[in-house]
């Protein structure tokens, strides 16, 4: 690998396009799903490889409880045995897990494979992997603003107080930096409530590619591109 003068520290990356790949290969959905977690786990290995500090991957929206009952057990079944066999490998290669979303809710085999998981991996100092799971954007920003508000409710803060570095503390991603790179695959062009505080000044990066087939040359590609926007954050 070429080596990169400007490598972004965080990336987020909305992992679509699973279900059209299985249906295009005339397979079952689930399959689309298992083809897309085995390629986040390559991914990150690469993203921690080359020196990427976090990497924030759309998993499972507060939306996707719409699909078919079906879809959505498989999607827990999967992600359940996914973080079993990963943070185990995760562990060894220094990466840690932490996860973006409400898991109060879920079924207690997942949450407890969830807590173990991140538990595992605490320690890690080299890539940080947020899985954004039961994630909103909006629904992360409201219970920003909740967190806030009952703070002045008690008195521990004065509504003065409140400013961006304030909200910012109190969103799932309080102690890292905001993603300086947004990647699509699949082909839509849009952020479908993904980070919604953290990507107002990421540059985006969309392709075609569903995400079972994004690779590390693709992944590569869509830094180089990055090197290439101007970056204002504003101003002139």
């Amino acid at each position: 690998m070429d080596e990169i003068a400007n490598m972004p520290q965080h990336i987020a990356i909305i992992m679509d396009g699973n279900r059209r790949w299985a249906k295009e290969k005339g397979i079952e959905t689930k399959e689309g799903h298992k083809a897309g977690a085995e390629n986040l786990e390559n991914i990150a290995k690469y993203c921690n490889d080359i020196g990427i500090k976090y990497l924030t991957v759309y998993a499972f929206s507060t939306e996707n409880w719409k699909r078919s009952k079906e879809e959505v057990s498989a999607l827990m079944l999967l992600l359940k045995n996914y973080l079993k066999r990963f943070s185990k490998n995760a562990n060894k290669e220094n990466i840690r897990i932490k996860i973006l979303g409400d898991i109060s809710n879920l079924e207690d085999g997942l949450k407890k494979s969830i807590e173990e998981a991140v538990e595992r991996t605490k320690n890690g100092t080299g890539l940080t992997l947020n899985i954004a799971f039961n994630y909103g954007g909006r629904n992360e920003i409201t219970n920003a603003v909740k967190k806030i508000a009952l703070k002045v409710k008690n008195n521990e803060l004065n509504i003065e107080d409140i400013n961006e570095d304030l909200v910012a503390q109190n969103m799932y991603t309080e102690d890292q930096p905001d993603p300086d790179l947004l990647i699509r695959p699949g082909g839509e062009l849009r952020t479908s409530n993904f980070l919604p505080w953290q990507l107002v000044y990421s540059e985006f990066y969309f392709t075609d590619k569903y995400w079972p087939d994004f690779k590390n040359e693709d992944l590569l590609e869509a830094i180089q591109t990055f090197n290439k926007r101007n970056r204002k954050f504003g101003g002139k």
